[in-house]
């Protein structure tokens, strides 16, 4: 599935931010969910993902539970089945 080029725009603008703590959070803001975690995993690889606390990300779990935390995709719930 091709992506629209506004969203393709959108990406690549995000990740063009100066590296200093929340340089890249604000340019992130505007994206949506798939968008923000694929940003998320480009800057972790590039090296310029920083956590909370301003230190470099060097954990790509971490990475993961950032981009999942930053989209709201955290938070869903998954359906289990009923046994009956």
């Amino acid at each position: 599935m091709a992506k629209k080029k506004h969203v393709k725009k959108a990406i690549k603008e995000a990740m063009h931010h100066p590296d200093k703590l929340g340089a890249g959070a604000k340019k992130r803001k505007k994206l949506h969910g798939k968008d923000k975690v694929e940003v998320v995993m480009k800057e972790f690889k590039r090296g310029t993902l920083n956590s909370g606390s301003g230190q470099k990300v060097s954990n790509p779990k971490q990475a993961i539970a950032i981009a999942l935390s930053e989209a709201g995709m955290s938070k869903k719930k998954k359906k289990h089945k009923s046994k009956k």
